[in-house]
């Protein structure tokens, strides 16, 4: 943190601005248009990408937002989108020009991957998609003309990580700039700008708004790189953030930190859970011991989120019917809110990790041990156990 805060005080503490007559909250400047006492002031304002002109490209309760996610990462500066893939996009386009080459990891974001991997091959762009958890297979996809590497650690099925230092290092040894979806750790977990990546993206619908009532994205990283997006992909895609979004977004991160601790107990408690039952294996949480790429998460992060995921057999319409049977755990392919989701995925993005049907889950903020009770009544619905052997994992 460069305020030398703790992230509990700074997603707390706002700086006072006079601008705002002492306002706890920052007010919502519900306003397209800023208007100029002189012309004088009107074209001065004209050649600073930072002045409020037109809310398509600056807006105070926006900017607001910004300043506290470029803290939060440890960046120079943000800028907010409407979506997270309005910030993956214009994160990505202004990084690649018409005959360069991206190195993307092949678990991340299946529209992130589309996006890379067949509409900008339409503007004269390829993407090679490797196994991120293999430097080598990185290593051996970098050619002369690449000019991206695309990361996202962990993944948000497998939950795959990446050597973030020796990526960043790889990267800027050959001129190649590092981006990172770093949304499932968020910047209380994990801070990839510190590790040496060049850019961090987030969806802000998830973790950071917290309550699944708002959409967004973010680019943090340095002052040039922003300032150069600011100037061509913000204005030009228009995908700019709400100031209405900004406030609503702002509020969830006031509670980012507390509600992260609560995300990682439960998290830990169902994933433990899961890994003690004798028909249910990979379980896929990079802070349990038995994760391959344990020891990396450890050196790389300071705690983990409450998704994670995990296979048991290949009878699907018998998952289904787990997954039906569940109360506490609604059906949905997002996270990152108050409410526990579940979702059952065939198998894995990209190059296929499993043939297995996969289910996700998301730990929200419900008790833990109720969550638990909720997935030994689905197993036990679905016929994986009897009742005595559920109850006896449970205790």
């Amino acid at each position: 943190m460069k305020s030398g805060m703790s992230m509990h005080s700074a997603v707390t503490h706002d700086a006072h601005d006079e601008r705002h007559f002492g306002a706890v909250h920052t007010p919502i400047y519900d306003s397209s248009l800023f208007t100029f006492l002189n012309v004088a002031d009107m074209e001065r304002a004209g050649g600073d990408v930072d002045a409020f002109i037109y809310s398509r490209g600056n807006n105070p309760t926006v900017r607001a937002l910004e300043d506290r996610l470029a803290e939060l990462e440890g960046g120079e500066r943000a800028r907010c989108f409407a979506t997270g893939m309005g910030a993956i996009s214009a994160a990505v386009l202004s990084s690649v020009n018409a005959g360069d080459h991206i190195v993307c990891v092949d678990q991340a974001y299946g529209p992130a991957r589309a996006l890379m991997g067949s509409y900008l091959k339409r503007l004269g762009i390829e993407t090679s998609f490797v196994d991120g958890a293999d430097i080598d297979d990185i290593f051996s996809a970098i050619r002369p003309e690449t000019k991206l590497l695309y990361l996202e650690s962990p993944t948000s099925l497998m939950f795959e990580l990446q050597d973030l230092r020796r990526c960043a290092s790889l990267a800027r040894e050959r001129g190649i700039r590092t981006i990172i979806d770093n949304t499932w750790a968020t910047p209380c977990y994990q801070n990839p700008l510190a590790l040496g990546v060049d850019l961090v993206v987030h969806s802000l619908t998830k973790y950071a708004g917290g309550h699944s009532d708002a959409m967004g994205g973010a680019v943090v990283g340095s002052a040039e790189a922003i300032l150069a997006l600011s100037r061509s992909e913000l204005v030009l895609l228009g995908a700019v953030m709400l100031p209405q979004t900004a406030a609503a977004i702002m509020r969830g991160l006031r509670t980012l930190p507390l509600r992260m601790e609560r995300h990682q107990a439960g998290g830990f408690a169902v994933a433990e859970y899961l890994a003690s039952l004798p028909y249910v294996d990979g379980v896929r949480h990079p802070g349990l011991a038995s994760h391959p790429q344990h020891a990396l998460a450890k050196s790389q992060m300071s705690g983990f989120g409450g998704l994670l995921s995990f296979e048991a057999g290949t009878d699907r319409e018998r998952l289904e019917r787990f997954v039906d049977s569940l109360a506490y755990f609604r059906i949905g392919f997002s996270w990152g809110g108050y409410e526990s989701l579940v979702s059952l995925q065939e198998g894995a993005a990209g190059r296929p990790r499993t043939t297995r049907p996969v289910v996700r889950l998301y730990v929200g903020l419900e008790e833990p041990a109720e969550l638990i009770a909720d997935l030994a009544r689905g197993f036990r619905a679905a016929g994986f156990d009897s009742q005595e052997e559920v109850q006896e994992n449970v205790g």
